[in-house]
């Protein structure tokens, strides 16, 4: 055979069209079959940490509404108690607010009248507990799925790790038919309570740093009035009104 055949045998066989190579399956990924498909324990981990979910974003949107009003009011309340120059003016500035300033102004002036310093002081940091425990109400739900939803994720993935094992034990066998769903299964309860965990962490520090802005700056404007309450000869108890009996008619003559 001459150069010249070979040359030609070897361009025929490189042009020549070939058969086409079979392309690699392509695999997606099915949350919904995985959960179908998945043994009870898993779907209740699954079915406890969306619950978990939903509850991080529900405790979050009512806390910043929340947080958002109370600092609308008291911004409001500073505004008016600003121009106050007496205790008789910042006891009527505290009248008909519903703010928290108002409310530890009037727990200062029922359980002050007549009272000292230390005493006042201490009414007013017990008045600012309160409003402080109510501005962190359920805050200890979005803490608690903070710390607890990864591990109830990892619950879900031992579960799902001991399933594959099992299967593996009754079909003899580690192929990846047989292993994959059972690992897929657990990998995904995992991810769904990094999930719900992530969301809780970031707004729990957010929602707490506000928190504690707004404490600081209530505690700041109660030491300005505690300051306007005890400076000048009016006292706390001469700030309230008190309703004096009418005279009584006649010649004033003391009955015998």
């Amino acid at each position: 055979m001459t150069s010249t055949t070979l040359a030609v045998l070897a361009q025929a066989t490189v042009g020549a069209p070939g058969r086409p190579e079979a392309e690699a399956p392509t695999v997606k990924l099915d949350l919904v079959g995985l959960f179908q498909n998945a043994a009870w324990p898993i779907k209740t981990t699954i079915a406890l940490l969306i619950g978990c979910s939903l509850l991080v974003w529900m405790i979050s949107v009512l806390k910043l509404l929340q947080l958002g009003r109370l600092q609308m009011v008291e911004s409001d309340f500073d505004r008016r108690m600003s121009n106050a120059t007496s205790s008789a003016e910042l006891y009527e500035a505290a009248q008909h607010r519903r703010s928290p300033g108002a409310r530890v102004v009037s727990q200062l002036f029922v359980r002050g009248a007549g009272a000292q310093i230390e005493r006042l002081r201490a009414i007013a940091d017990r008045a600012i507990l309160t409003e402080s425990q109510g501005a962190r109400s359920l805050m200890w739900l979005l803490a608690f799925i903070a710390a607890g939803a990864p591990f109830i994720g990892l619950f879900g993935t031992v579960y799902g790790i001991m399933d594959a094992f099992i299967r593996i034990g009754a079909a003899k066998t580690a192929s990846l038919p047989v292993v994959a769903p059972a690992i897929g299964e657990a990998l995904i309860t995992t991810a769904i309570g990094l999930a719900a965990a992530i969301p809780a962490v970031f707004f729990y520090n957010w929602i707490d740093k506000r928190v504690g802005d707004f404490v600081s700056e209530l505690e700041t404007a109660t030491a300005e009035w505690i300051a306007l309450l005890i400076e000048g000869p009016a006292r706390v108890d001469a700030a309230i009104p008190l309703v004096t009996a009418p005279a009584r008619s006649g010649s004033g003559r003391p009955r015998p």
